[in-house]
């Protein structure tokens, strides 16, 4: 996606949830954050790959435009020194929504989608189901891909000593392997599947 297909992107989700003037400064702040210089794989590249995810998919989400506004703020909010960035992205979501004029359970609903992926729970309804499986489309990547992302997950993490950080990579990969299914949206499950394991058995051995 290029610039002006993620600012098509962008208004089109404020239009789903009935606000017709999307906010062009937030839009700048936001994409300002995903170019932030702490980040390797949190940026617009992976922003721009969850917002194709979505556009696919979007028959299978009840609320299409919530699921694309969670994505564009899941990871606004990204301090490796911290451990509440979801959190913090959550609470921006909610409030730029309702500054914007959206409906309080709008606002809530979105609030809710973006505290999904903190990966700590399996999420409940088809809107936070497909959000978790397009952040975690990754996993299912072509090898490529895949493998480019490990190592911009590893210069993310540049700080932590090799000798911490591998054994906690793979833990952590782990635990995505040992769900089953690892994608809770059928058609996820159909396209990624399958790849997901084959990238994760290798990434933990």
């Amino acid at each position: 996606m290029d610039a002006a297909a993620l600012r098509a992107s962008w208004a089109d989700a404020w239009r789903s949830i009935g606000v017709a003037n999307a906010n062009p400064a937030l839009l700048d702040e936001l994409l300002a954050r995903y170019d932030e210089p702490q980040r390797a794989y949190h940026t617009r590249q992976h922003l721009a790959e969850c917002l194709q995810h979505v556009d696919r998919e979007r028959a299978h989400a009840e609320h299409p435009g919530e699921v694309a506004l969670a994505l564009w703020f899941h990871d606004a909010i990204y301090d490796l020194d911290r451990h509440d960035n979801e959190a913090r992205s959550a609470d921006w979501a909610r409030q730029a929504l309702r500054d914007a004029g959206a409906a309080p359970e709008i606002a809530e609903r979105v609030h809710a989608l973006v505290m999904a992926t903190c990966h700590d729970a399996a999420p409940h309804g088809k809107d936070a189901q497909l959000l978790v499986d397009i952040d975690l489309a990754i996993l299912g990547a072509p090898p490529a891909r895949f493998d480019e992302y490990e190592r911009q997950i590893r210069v993310e993490y540049a700080h932590i000593p090799p000798e911490v950080f591998e054994p906690r990579r793979r833990e952590i990969l782990g635990r995505f392997l040992a769900r089953d299914p690892l994608y809770q949206t059928p058609s996820m499950r159909n396209l990624l599947e399958a790849s997901a394991r084959r990238n994760l058995l290798q990434a933990v051995r």
